[in-house]
This record gives structure tokens, sequence and C-alpha cells, in this order.
């Protein structure tokens, strides 16, 4: 580790695999005595994952919103990186980079002048479903397959989901990577040692064709709320319970929203949803990735949650 730049971990991770669940537990790690900086970079224009780390002690987060890092939203890293450095001098930078992000042009920007100057480039942890892992069409695709043979350290999220048979395959599967990872550990519902983000970053190798993101095929949409309006929760998890039907297609669904003496957020990948309180007391946000945009029907749906506002 180079004491003059400060350290930089990206996280990456195919949508859904538990990015900000993990980076939540690593920051409960955190040494008391350190400042540590945290970027957020989501696909949608409306960020939901900012909201849910909130302000903390010892800890500045940045979101960088409305594409990925590695495309459209490139050059607002370089600005917000070394804005926060200037103004925080952090001891660590986590990069949270959105699902559909190209893990190896981050690293390359993270690596090249003018970041490189700044910045000494730490092990990439990329988040995996071993569900997901074991399945052909997901490892064939050229996002999800970036994003695993960038890793330095391989997470396997959500292993209680998965049964012996998958988690067999998933460790035979791993073990055959070539180059192989320097580790590859399982997450106990987002739990990672510490320790991992100071294993180093393998040598960036001597060719890798740079990457041009492809349309993805899906669209975000998103709606926000004032601080002063109020939804029944209720009424929110029946929208939930119920948004395939209103959303065919779905691929992921967000929302930090105010329960009047809480705020909740919520989360929905693959059929499967759940909500959390968190600390975040501003605006409500609700944001969705689709094949199409969310109808109108959604957007009566949430308003008819509203029980209260100014």
């Amino acid at each position: 580790m180079n004491p003059t730049r400060t350290p930089v971990n990206l996280i990456t991770g195919f949508l859904g695999t538990g990015k900000t669940s993990t980076i939540l537990k690593l920051l409960e790690q955190k040494p008391v005595d350190e400042i540590w900086g945290v970027i957020v970079n989501e696909f949608g224009d409306i960020g939901i994952d900012g909201a849910v780390l909130g302000d903390r002690d010892g800890m500045d987060v940045r979101e960088i919103a409305g594409g990925c890092l590695c495309c459209v939203t490139g050059p607002q890293l370089t600005t917000t990186v070394v804005r926060l450095i200037r103004e925080r001098r952090p001891a660590r930078l986590l990069i949270e980079a959105s699902g559909l992000a190209h893990a190896s042009n981050l690293v390359d920007d993270l690596r090249r002048a003018p970041l490189g100057d700044a910045l000494d480039v730490q092990a990439t942890l990329t988040l995996v479903d071993p569900r997901q892992f074991v399945v052909l069409n997901y490892r064939n695709h050229p996002i999800y397959g970036d994003q695993v043979a960038c890793a330095d350290v391989l997470v396997a999220t959500k292993c209680d989901l998965a049964d012996d048979g998958v988690m067999t395959r998933f460790r035979a599967q791993t073990a055959d990577l070539f180059p192989p990872k320097t580790a590859v550990v399982q997450a106990d519902h987002g739990a990672i040692d510490l320790s991992l983000l100071d294993l180093p970053a393998r040598p960036a190798g001597r060719y890798r064709a740079r990457r041009d993101t492809p349309d993805s095929g899906f669209v975000t949409s998103g709606v926000t709320w004032p601080a002063d309006v109020v939804f029944d929760a209720d009424r929110l998890c029946a929208v939930f319970d119920r948004i395939t039907e209103q959303v065919p297609g779905l691929v992921r669904a967000k929302a930090v929203m105010n329960l009047g003496r809480d705020y909740a957020w919520f989360n929905w990948v693959e059929g499967v949803w759940g909500a959390q309180t968190v600390a975040w007391r501003r605006e409500s946000r609700f944001e969705l990735i689709a094949p199409q945009d969310a109808p109108d029907t959604l957007t009566d749906a949430l308003a008819a949650c509203i029980i209260a506002a100014a």
C-alpha cells in the first residue's frame, strides 16, 4: 500500500447481489478514528443506495446517478474523487458500482492519471449470487462475465437461499477460474472480513480491450416525494407484493420511504422483497429497472399509499 495515496476498493456485482448491504457491514467494522469515503453509482437518475447508507460518523457518502461510471457518468468520477479527497482526506475510499457497470473499465480509470496519481487501487470485490453464477446464461453475459473476471475477491452472497447442489457446483466452478482469485469467500448476511479490503489488486494485464457498454435493454423509472409526505406501510407492502403485475419483466425495484416515525428501505429482486429501517430523513425515493417505463398505474398505486402531506 502506498502511504501517499488513498487506498480504494471497487465493490461490484450484478443487480441485486447485495452490494449496499455488504458496504453497510464493512462500515460497521471501520476503525472509529478513521474517515472513509463512499461513492455510490446507480444506473438510474434517482439514487436509493446513497440514501440507505446515510450520514454516519467518520464517513462521507457521495452519489453519482444517471448511468454507469464506465460510460456516460465517467467524467463525474474524477471530479467527485478529487473533491472528496481534497475536502475530507479519507483513510479509505469505497466505490459501489452500478450493477450494470463493466468493472474492468472502472479499474482502468482508477489506475490511470489523474486518478491513479491520487489512488492506490486495492482488491476489487465482486459479489455474486451462487444460484446465478452456476447458470451458463449469466456467466456468458458480457457485463456479468467482466465483473467476475475483474474480481480479486469473489464474494458469494445469499448462500442461505442456495441448496447444497448449487453450492457444490459453485465451489467447483470458482476453483477452475483463470486467473485464480486471491480469495473466494461467503458473506454471512452481507458480512465479510474487513481484512479483505487490504488484499492487493492483481497487476493489470499487458493487454485488455476496453469494453464499450452496449444498450443494456433496460430503462429506469423513478419518482421522489418531499420529506413531509408520509406513506402507509401496509399499503406499500401490498404494492411490492403485486409489483410484477404492474411491471412485467421487472429486474429491480428499490425505495426509501417516509413511514412517519421511521424511514424504510424496500428492496425487490428476483421476486423476493424485504424492508428494513434506515437513518435517512430526507425525501422519499422510488426507482425500478425494467424493459420498459413503469406504467402510470404503478405511480397511481404509490400515490394511493400517501396518508399525510403538507
